[in-house]
């Protein structure tokens, strides 16, 4: 496992997409309560069940997807289609609230956008759309 810097723009885009997944996974996971008022949210004192979901469900999934696609390079194409798959599905999810629980929010319309563009890194060039 070693990290390799990106050298051309087909591994470049993923390489940014598992930097910023690396990141929101270690904001989630370090500051769970940061991370859930950023989102307009909030953990009750009494159960702090939400805290651990945060850093289980919410933070485990890019940051490890995130760090598998920076170390595994010989995967590459199969965790790049894993971490774009993932936050396609993230945007799908929003979408789905945006459209049926009258979440029409900036936030969550921008966090759409962002959750499209991340995913959009991955995939792009694991199916070829982006070429040296």
């Amino acid at each position: 496992m070693s990290l390799e810097l990106p050298t051309n723009l087909p591994d470049l885009l993923p390489f940014i997409a598992a930097c910023v997944s690396v990141l929101y996974g270690l904001f989630a996971m370090f500051a769970p309560r940061l991370f859930l008022r950023a989102h307009g949210l909030e953990t009750s004192e009494a159960r702090r069940t939400g805290l651990a979901e945060v850093r289980g469900t919410i933070a485990g999934f890019p940051l490890g997807l995130g760090v598998a696609l920076l170390t595994l390079g010989s995967y590459q194409t199969l965790i790049q289609m894993a971490l774009g798959a993932a936050w396609l599905f993230v945007a799908f999810g929003r979408l789905v609230s945006i459209l049926s629980d009258q979440g029409a929010t900036l936030l969550n319309w921008t966090l759409f956008l962002s959750n499209l563009a991340l995913a959009f890194l991955c995939l792009a060039p694991a199916l070829g759309l982006v070429s040296a």
